[in-house]
């Protein structure tokens, strides 16, 4: 059975783009098709600056909406990255195979170092090597897919190149993984800024949908969504970015072709209308089970010390294999 690997940064509530480009296929189909592991890698959200109660509060919120959302821990793997010691031993291995050259030309520390030094603030180090901690999060694991958004297809580019790096010069260790990516909505944009990501990260509000929203809370921000000039609704990335974005997310709720929608509305005002509607019945059974699950914390403790147990055994070989196999003695 092919072993996929993906998790979620607990730097955000998670938002309907988080759902989309991510959970909804990891429930739906690869919890049933594969080995899968599912986990809240809490150790890359110490990247930046951050307010350590709110990392273990959201820690924990993203694993109960992963749950809501509808992951069966009897039928995949969900765990926190910090509880297997597993993915820092190996990380540092692969800091050892990885150069400085290739952590410097990832995009996401380019962008948010440079951010940091525009706003005053210094650049951690782990900012440079977290793809390396993210390339052990899969390799210990030996997956053989990972499903990802668009923007993390980079990483796990890296991700290979050091698994075959590793491989030709110490020995077979690692399987190589592919990116998978689902085929509408891999990538939602802000209702407010349609040329950026909806970020779990980005907590200003309107442009993003969260969720745990309210459905009138839902309904205003994408009533209120940018949209563009002129009045024909046409699916278009380039020059109709609002409007080929609410297009994008209404199909990916009812399962339609972005194109085919562009044809069925005559107003901006019609096609923001549905399309709120079509998010707020997809979110609502969500926030449902939240509520359910948020009132046993208990149970919640349970599934993710089950999760780790079974994510350590998976990892450990692999891990020990590579410290072996890069030279260092057993213990």
């Amino acid at each position: 059975m092919t072993r996929i690997f993906s998790g979620i940064k607990p730097t955000g509530h998670l938002t309907l783009g988080n759902y989309l480009g991510a959970l909804r296929r990891w429930v739906g189909v690869d919890q049933h098709q594969s080995d899968a592991l599912f986990s809240i890698v809490d150790l890359h959200a110490l990247t930046v600056e951050h307010d350590p109660a709110r990392v273990r509060r959201l820690s924990r919120q993203s694993a109960t909406l992963m749950l809501a959302a509808g992951l069966d821990p009897q039928l995949c793997t969900v765990f926190v990255q910090s509880h297997v010691d597993e993915h820092a031993r190996l990380s540092y291995l692969l800091e050892c195979t990885a150069t400085d050259g290739e952590l410097q030309r990832m995009i996401q520390y380019k962008e948010k170092g440079t951010r940091a030094r525009a706003a005053g603030q210094s650049v951690r180090l782990s900012l440079l090597t977290y793809p390396v901690l993210m390339a052990a999060d899969i390799l210990a694991y030996r997956a053989d897919e990972v499903p990802v958004g668009d923007d993390q297809t980079q990483h796990v580019e890296l991700t290979r190149d050091l698994a075959v790096r590793f491989n030709q010069r110490y020995g077979h260790t690692f399987t190589v993984p592919r990116a998978t990516h689902p085929p509408v909505a891999a990538r939602v944009m802000n209702l407010q800024d349609p040329t950026s990501k909806m970020g779990k990260s980005d907590e200003s509000g309107p442009g993003n949908v969260h969720l745990l929203d309210e459905a009138d809370v839902v309904r205003k921000k994408i009533m209120r969504a940018v949209t563009d000039s002129g009045r024909e609704v046409e699916y278009d990335r380039v020059t109709r970015p609002g409007i080929a974005n609410l297009l994008e997310i209404l199909a990916a709720c009812e399962g339609g072709n972005p194109n085919d929608l562009a044809g069925v509305y005559e107003s901006y005002g019609a096609l923001k209308k549905d399309t709120a509607e079509a998010v707020v019945e997809l979110l609502r059974p969500i926030r449902e089970r939240h509520a359910e699950l948020a009132a046993d914390p208990g149970h919640i403790d349970s599934v993710l010390r089950k999760g780790a147990e079974r994510a350590r055994e998976m990892a450990r070989p692999t891990v020990d294999a590579a410290y072996r196999a890069i030279g260092l003695l057993p213990a």
